[in-house]
């Protein structure tokens, strides 16, 4: 029997686990019972596919015994069991995707839940045991096998002894310390309590030898009995009126592997042409790897109680894929295959009702919880932005009302619903800008006019709004309008008028700027729209500099352009010092054509194509 190394990311963390860093040592039963449940699980789905698998459904058990004499807690049951080589991949590395540095999140919090965070709720079990003895036989095995560990110094596995398919954990309990004491882990009375307290819904049944006395002819007798510590009732079948807060969030916790609370729990049981009961959760938070590829959304789907899937993706539309949770009707076969369900009548009638009522639940928390939704919106915002643009945007209509963006005279997110309420009598246009940042924004130039003129302005900094935006082209028949964008049409006649005639009046000039900068930009002409800057870039067309910017960004090479267009404030002086200079000396008209051109990039926060040849551009006027 070779003794193993944990690797080295796991053995810190078994070291964290062993020094008690975590204060609720108790959780480490829950952990346990859910593992063996699982397991059991397991093996009644696979017999209900593999007729190899024959298994009466009313002999599974999770047993739980102690002895304090030898200061032991073991934990039983008859589920799949695990071979050498899944005692090996499943107990030998912890935290395999090693995807969160804990100590960083250890950093950040006093009393951060690792066990949910990390995934690893079986070494939580080192918390409060010298050792853990697992002994498992697999339903695909004749043979058993130990797996043994007293911590970070590393595990063993070897040939064990073990009747039946099924797993057998076995704690050496810790000895009482000033600060600590093991000993209540050795109580029946307190193991019954934390399993009641977590581990109640457990579908199979929790059973303990307990001793009773008794008094008899004026004799006390005592007597052993079996007894089932658990109601054995899901959660979800429950009656709700009778279910608090913190039952939800241990099932949920304890389900979904979350270290933080649910935001929002949605408990509804529906009868009709078709009977389900559904539990879902709004997280408060992204997990890890929620905008990647290797996210996989979906609810669990039962079967009467009876897990029939643990991911069925078609009962949730992509936008809400961050809801967790699960569905139990009785109107679904239990061997129904997956094929199936992606026709089944009540499944989609189901996944419609969900949908419907996930968004009333969103949008009566944006109602009334505004907080809540403002921290749900940072965290799933952009799955519901994707929701609108993907497709074509064949759901915008049901997703629109959920968008919330900072408005530049409210200095606070707000709904378009919301913006409509405030707009200017005669307003017929929701105005929007778009850049990296608020404070960015508010130094675009294009902005200044704009709030001048006493209209509010949605800002956009996420790189999917402005997809979103011209996904939606209008709202209640107000049509987006971006400030930047060269049709804005803020002036009135007169002033409309006047610097048509500008413009014409320097037609020359203006052709002699555009033709210094070629094909960067589609035309030069002086603006109104501008208050002290000296020049801006406006877009002709729905691709805007911002745009540019975000796809310039893209690993890919075909690259979009937009079609720029160079304004220049036709009230700062540097409009008198280009008429000038047009008329003494053009060439140099092309240099002030650059250098403005160079400017009004980087406002937008644009890069310079050619940076060396603008400096020394300054540089000699500068010498000048």
């Amino acid at each position: 029997m070779k003794k193993k190394q944990f690797k080295a990311e796991s053995k810190k963390l078994l070291d964290l686990m062993i020094n008690s860093i975590y204060t609720n040592k108790e959780i480490f039963l829950r952990e346990l019972i859910s593992n063996a449940s699982d397991a059991i699980d397991k093996l009644y789905y696979r017999s209900l596919t593999d007729e190899k698998v024959h298994i009466d459904r009313e002999e599974f058990k999770i047993e739980i015994s102690i002895d304090k004499e030898h200061r032991t807690l073991t934990i039983s049951d008859n589920g799949c069991g695990m071979t050498e080589e899944e005692l090996e991949n499943n107990l030998g590395t912890i935290a395999r995707s090693g995807s969160l540095d804990f100590k960083e999140e250890l950093e950040k919090q006093e009393d951060v839940n690792i066990i949910g965070q990390f995934g690893v709720g079986f070494y939580s079990a080192f918390m409060v045991s010298d050792k853990i003895t697992v002994t498992s036989r697999s339903i695909d095995s004749s043979d058993a096998y130990t797996w043994e560990s007293s911590g970070a110094d590393g595990y063993s596995i070897s040939k064990g002894k073990r009747d039946s398919v099924g797993t057998t954990i076995t704690l050496q309990i810790k000895e009482d310390t000033e600060e600590e004491s093991y000993q209540e882990y050795l109580e029946d009375a307190n193991i019954e309590r934390i399993i009641k307290k977590y581990s109640d819904y457990i579908r199979y049944p929790i059973q303990m030898e307990k001793e009773h006395t008794h008094k008899k002819d004026e004799k006390e007798e005592v007597h052993k009995e079996i007894e089932t510590l658990n109601s054995m009732i899901p959660i979800w079948k429950k009656d709700k009126k009778k279910i608090k807060d913190e039952e939800y969030q241990n099932f949920y916790h304890e389900k979904f592997f979350d270290y933080e609370d649910a935001m929002k729990t949605i408990h509804t049981s529906v009868e009709g042409n078709v009977s389900y009961t559904a539990l879902l959760y709004i997280p408060a938070h992204a997990p890890y790897d929620f905008y990647t590829k290797e996210y996989e959304k979906g609810l669990e789907l039962y079967s009467n109680g009876v897990l029939i899937m643990e991911k069925c993706a078609d009962l949730l539309p992509d936008y809400f894929s961050f809801v967790k949770g699960l569905v139990d009707s009785s109107d679904l076969s239990l061997n129904i295959s997956r094929e199936m369900l992606q026709h089944d009548r009540q499944l989609q009638l189901i996944a419609k009702n969900i949908e419907k009522k996930v968004k009333k639940e969103l949008e009566t928390m944006l109602a009334e919880k505004r907080e809540d939704y403002e921290k749900f919106f940072k965290a799933f915002g952009m799955q519901l932005k994707f929701g609108i643009y993907n497709q074509f945007g064949i759901h915008k209509d049901v997703l629109q009302d959920l968008m919330i963006f900072y408005s530049s005279k409210q200095e606070k997110m707000i709904t378009f619903k919301e913006y409509l309420q405030n707009m200017q009598e005669g307003q017929d246009k929701i105005y929007y800008a778009a850049g990296e940042s608020i404070d960015k924004i508010n130094l675009l130039p294009q902005v200044e006019k704009v709030k001048d003129k006493g209209y509010e302005i949605l800002y956009l900094t996420d790189y999917t709004d402005e997809f979103v935006i011209q996904t939606l082209m209008n709202y209640d028949g107000k049509d987006f309008v971006n400030v930047s964008s060269e049709n804005l049409d803020l002036d009135s006649e007169e002033e409309k008028e006047s610097i048509k005639k500008e413009n014409e009046d320097n037609k020359d000039l203006l052709t002699l700027m555009k033709d210094a900068l070629k094909d960067n930009v589609t035309d030069v002409k002086f603006t109104n729209r501008l208050k002290n800057h000296p020049v801006c870039l406006t877009t002709e067309g729905p691709v805007s500099m911002e745009m540019e910017k975000i796809m310039s960004a893209m690993p890919t090479e075909d690259k979009i352009k937009a079609k720029a267009v160079m304004e220049i404030n036709d009230s700062h002086p540097i409009t008198t010092k280009l008429k000038d200079l047009y008329q003494e000396n053009p060439e140099e008209v092309k240099k002030y054509a650059q250098i403005l051109y160079a400017q009004a990039r980087l406002i937008e926060g644009l890069t310079l194509d050619n940076p060396s040849e603008i400096s020394s551009l300054i540089v000699d006027m500068m010498a000048k």
